[in-house]
């Protein structure tokens, strides 16, 4: 159940013999069992029998992780939680990214004030998210082919200045007065058709940086970028609408799309590793399409990633709930919960980025710890106990998603990374017209707790069928070990029963 590493798919440093998941060189399934003779197994004690169970069990744990995803371990001296920023052009890519999310939130603030302001109707606030979120639904498997046909830095050039334009004309008709709903309604809708592109060329343009070795680190690191920027963006944006209005938090996040695009202007291009792009042809998108259902390792992360963030993730509609009808407390102590909620990711996300490998495993075990302790969150009494526990929770959340996000990429050939990638922000960010209104309805009808119930209960069971049906279609089985619990192949299994 070993897998290979095909010609140029991790790049020419990596040999052929190199374990893609604990790297160096492997024991083949022969090793195991010459390690281990019928007459010798009789005759050992208690402890050895227990110690040889263990590693069947670990090495059976090794298996299912190549058969969900060709790992590349990165060397010793390319550790740490911030190695990916030892790379030049990582490091401009980063720092515009810190000015840009930043801003980014800032406009998520502004625009939603905005559109309050001007009509009174929370129904119009989310026919603006709709506007905004319906082009990657529609077009998103479009923006991937676009992203595997060309230059992924010529591309994010050209969709951050798009970006920049879109906001500094919602800036300019704020600060001239003239601004309506339906010219928010439109440039909502523009900043989503070039979003559908900006995005699997962004994630597909991590590897392309700092390359395979360090693209767990990086998707890791992007994600602390992107939640320290969630905790000071809706802040700095409170107060530059306080201070001078909409409009100028509108203009400042126009101006922050500079430092992105000085940061690929910076970049040195013979230090990047440019993926071979795809030539025109009739069916890229079925193509596409037909590769990710051959590859059960990437629907298994795939499906998890649609269910969780479809149902899991509907905390904005749940803690408001939460903060209005079972504490009782006023804006500022709801402000906290999303706090605690971001300091949790942020945590998660950087212990993601010390981890070198990540396991099928990882993954279920994330998605089900999340889902389970949602559900328990659900039931806390007190505001204090919510709140820690919703760090945790968010800890779990992160982890799961960066740990998917760069699984599939580092699963995926590099020539597919585009379309496969629009395909995971379909799933990522699609599901929420969906699940968000049938959250709402089950908050609504029996209250904030079955709402999160409801919330952590569908992510669980997703978690355990998906575990379920990968155990079973790779022929293993549970077993309990010192270990804790295990999985193993079928006939280790039967032949240590036998054995017994």
């Amino acid at each position: 159940m070993s897998s290979t590493i095909r010609d140029g798919e991790y790049g020419p440093d990596i040999a052929h013999t190199e374990d893609p998941v604990r790297g160096g060189c492997r024991r083949s399934d022969h090793d195991h069992s010459a390690s281990a003779p019928d007459s010798s197994a009789r005759n050992t004690s208690a402890v050895s029998d227990t110690t040889r169970d263990d590693e069947i069990a670990y090495a059976a744990d090794e298996d299912i992780a190549d058969t969900a995803a060709p790992v590349v371990q990165p060397s010793r001296r390319a550790g740490g939680m911030f190695a990916s920023l030892a790379v030049r052009n990582y490091r401009y890519y980063f720092a515009g990214q810190v000015v840009s999310n930043t801003g980014t939130w800032m406009q998520r603030i502004a625009q939603d004030w905005l559109v309050l302001s001007l009509t009174g109707s929370s129904f119009a606030v989310g026919i603006t998210i709709a506007m905004q979120f319906l082009p990657v639904l529609l077009f998103g498997l479009y923006g991937g082919v676009i992203a595997d046909r060309f230059g992924k830095r010529q591309l994010l050039m050209l969709t951050q200045s798009c970006m920049g334009v879109l906001a500094g004309v919602l800036a300019i008709l704020t600060l001239t007065g003239s601004v309506h709903v339906w010219h928010v309604y439109l440039l909502a809708f523009l900043l989503g058709l070039v979003t559908a592109v900006d995005s699997p060329s962004r994630q597909t343009f991590v590897a392309e940086m700092v390359g395979q070795e360090q693209l767990r680190n990086a998707v890791s690191l992007n994600a602390v970028n992107f939640e320290t920027a969630s905790m000071t963006g809706p802040a700095v944006a409170g107060a530059v609408i306080a201070a001078v209005g909409t409009g100028w938090a509108f203009a400042i996040n126009a101006f922050s799309f500079i430092a992105v695009v000085g940061g690929l202007l910076l970049m040195r291009p013979a230090q990047l590793r440019p993926v071979p792009q795809v030539p025109r042809r009739k069916g890229q998108l079925r193509e596409g399409l037909r590769y990710v259902a051959a590859r059960p390792d990437l629907i298994g992360p795939l499906v998890l990633v649609g269910f969780v963030c479809t149902f899991g993730y509907n905390f904005p509609t749940v803690l408001s709930g939460f903060a209005y009808h079972v504490f009782h407390i006023d804006a500022g102590r709801y402000g906290l919960l999303n706090t605690a909620l971001a300091v949790g990711a942020l945590v998660g996300a950087l212990l993601a980025s010390r981890r070198p490998r990540v396991r099928m495993r990882l993954l279920v075990g994330t998605a089900f710890g999340f889902g389970v302790l949602e559900a328990v969150t659900a039931f806390a009494p007190h505001y204090w106990l919510f709140a820690a526990m919703l760090t945790t929770v968010g800890l779990l959340g992160l982890t799961f998603l960066t740990s998917s996000n760069s699984t599939i990429q580092l699963a995926t050939e590099p020539t597919m990374r585009g379309r496969v990638m629009s395909l995971h922000m379909i799933v990522f960010i699609g599901g929420t017209p969906i699940g968000a209104p049938i959250i709402g309805w089950v908050t609504e009808e029996w209250g904030p707790r079955i709402g999160l119930l409801a919330c952590g209960a569908v992510s669980a069971c997703a978690a355990a069928a998906v575990g379920w049906i990968m155990i079973r279609t790779n022929g293993l089985r549970m077993r309990v070990t010192r270990r804790g619990l295990s999985v193993v192949p079928s006939q280790t299994l039967a032949a240590s029963s036998a054995q017994a």
